[in-house]
């Protein structure tokens, strides 16, 4: 190992080492540490912007995407951004594996609580189902959406264009995958 420290710490050309002595040298300090690399630092978690509607109260938890909130005596049904959860309740489907988990997680984290709602300008105010689309936060500062994708109860999803937190949710999705968390897990849909 200190011979590689040693190779890694000579100058050459200008006192600089070239590219590829710094490459052959990495991977000479990775093989002797057993192949061990060190993990790029994470991605900043998001903060609950300026300007979201609430806190409204969830009222009921259809599945792990969609609910329905308390908007001033009204009630409102959203349908969450940049995640799809296995259906539950779609008459046209039958229950799609994780599907019952996903909307366990959800009634469990969501259910009768206080949640703010944040919408994107890139995405339509509601779908072609009358729902509200948006982002929903819970009152500590977390973004249901996001968390559900990095614990493997949702997908990533893109309707049509990118939305806010894409790259969010799309490294929550790598994540979750290469983890084997929740609906990635080779044991989630074992039949």
């Amino acid at each position: 190992m200190t011979d590689v420290l040693r190779y890694i710490a000579l100058p050459t050309g200008a006192g600089l080492m070239h590219a590829r002595s710094l490459i052959a040298a990495v991977a000479i300090v990775v093989a002797l540490m057993g192949g061990v690399v060190l993990a790029a630092p994470a991605q900043a978690y998001p903060s609950m912007p300026q300007g979201v509607q609430g806190p409204f109260t969830v009222t009921k938890v259809v599945d792990g995407d969609t609910i329905w909130v308390n908007n001033n005596g009204k009630r409102q049904k959203i349908r969450m951004i940049g995640m799809d959860t296995p259906e539950t309740v779609d008459p046209r489907k039958p229950v799609q594996c994780f599907g019952l988990e996903a909307s366990a997680q959800a009634k469990t984290i969501l259910g009768g609580q206080s949640v703010y709602l944040e919408t994107d300008p890139s995405q339509d105010t509601v779908d072609k189902y009358g729902r509200t689309l948006a982002y929903v936060w819970s009152t500590s500062g977390r973004l249901f959406n996001l968390d559900m994708i990095a614990d493997g109860y949702a997908h990533e999803y893109t309707y049509y264009v990118p939305y806010r937190y894409q790259q969010e949710f799309k490294a929550a999705q790598s994540d979750a995958r290469t983890q084997e968390r929740g609906l990635w897990s080779p044991k989630a849909c074992a039949a």
